[in-house]
């Protein structure tokens, strides 16, 4: 491979791993720093934690657009980046539950373009020089399980659980310059977010799809909110909660990895069936309370499941979609697997943690990803209907 190409792929790399460390360091304590520092119920928890994904739905295509207009997506990035690690610093000072919201409104502003806007850049190279894109994205897997494993030991330190604002800050930080590196592209990242989506919506496999991604993946982002209180009622502490992230997140390296070997051999829709079991499997067994040593033993199913869906996942949007909107078909993916599959499952998992408890959130997950293996079954049909008709 050529030594520029190389240097390239490395920053896009060190971009994901600082990126994901920041996010790492905060998403999954941030909710269990609400409810011991800040003394807040499950409801105010779940609605400062699911704003995020609602600001999300919005934004992603505004940031989009924004790129697409300034024709400056790295900047863009950098900039971006760089102010949600600013305003993370504002829940150190701010101590009033409508204030706390204000931050994380302000915070998902910024923080919705890092993935999309990344992704894009990334998708675009990788398919530009012929490089496996999993190989770039496992790196934001390992940061974010370093985080949670290094900030849960931190959290019980003297420091305090307060060192996940500074290491959210600290990640972005050197993400955002890492940003400023990143190839260039002649023509602009992302295409309109207008364009071709009247043609989109007329795409059956993408709009059932779009279901699939919205209750399987919608679950798998809101466990990242709620994994910490569901280890901590089983009598786990800052560290246990940092061990079970860091067995869950590292898991997805290896999988993603074979990704490729495998869809090639089974098909995208029949990984990301197998992606959709073994999320239900998971979400079943939290729900019957098990032990904390079988939690610890069970997290490497998240790397199975979410290891093969994200790949198989932009894969089968890239393959259903005409090439000329595939763009902005992975925007509005993103838009609803992001944004409002997390938002609904975040927002909806407060509610029932706050009148029921942790375990019955698992077991509305559950319930959303049957109706997703369902729906992924019905898809494989409509496929092989097309091909033998």
């Amino acid at each position: 491979m050529d030594k520029h190409i190389k240097i390239n792929l490395f920053k896009l790399q060190g971009f994901y791993l600082f990126s994901f460390f920041a996010m790492g360091s905060l998403t999954p304590l941030l909710s269990v720093y609400l409810s011991e520092v800040e003394k807040l119920n499950g409801y105010q928890i779940g609605t400062i934690m699911s704003a995020g994904p609602v600001i999300m739905i919005v934004f992603q295509p505004l940031w989009g657009m924004v790129c697409d207009w300034t024709r400056k997506p790295a900047k863009i990035l950098s900039v971006t980046t760089l102010m949600a690690g600013i305003v993370a610093l504002g829940y150190l000072f701010l101590h009033q539950y409508y204030m706390l919201v204000g931050i994380a409104v302000l915070l998902a502003v910024f923080q919705s373009a890092i993935i999309p806007v990344s992704d894009s850049i990334s998708l675009q190279y990788a398919s530009k020089v012929k490089a496996n894109y999993g190989n770039i994205r496992l790196f934001g897997s390992l940061g974010f399980g370093i985080a949670v494993f290094v900030m849960g030991q931190l959290s019980e330190t003297r420091i305090g659980p307060g060192v996940i604002f500074y290491a959210f800050f600290i990640g972005l930080a050197a993400a955002a310059v890492l940003a400023l590196c990143l190839p260039q592209e002649s023509r602009s990242v992302r295409s309109r977010i207008t364009h071709g989506i009247k043609n989109l919506f007329t795409i059956k496999r993408f709009l059932i799809f779009l279901a699939v991604t919205f209750l399987i993946f919608g679950p798998n982002l809101a466990n990242n909110v709620y994994f910490g209180l569901f280890v901590e009622a089983r009598g786990g502490t800052y560290t246990g909660i940092g061990i079970a992230f860091l067995l869950a997140v590292l898991s997805e390296i290896p999988f993603m990895r074979v990704a490729e070997s495998w869809i090639r051999k089974l098909g995208l829709l029949q990984i990301t069936l197998i992606a959709s079991i073994a999320s239900l499997v998971r979400w079943i067994l939290y729900f019957t309370e098990p032990g904390l040593g079988i939690v610890y033993a069970t997290s490497v199913i998240q790397g199975f499941s979410l290891g093969l869906f994200i790949p198989a996942g932009l894969q089968y949007i890239r393959h259903i979609v005409p090439a000329q909107i595939t763009v902005t078909a992975v925007t509005v993916y993103s838009a609803i697997g992001n944004g409002l599959g997390n938002w609904f499952s975040t927002f909806m998992g407060g509610i029932i943690m706050e009148q029921r408890n942790i375990y019955s959130v698992y077991l509305f997950f559950a319930a959303l990803s049957s109706i997703g293996v369902i729906l992924t079954i019905w898809l494989i049909k409509m496929e092989r209907a097309r091909s033998f008709p």
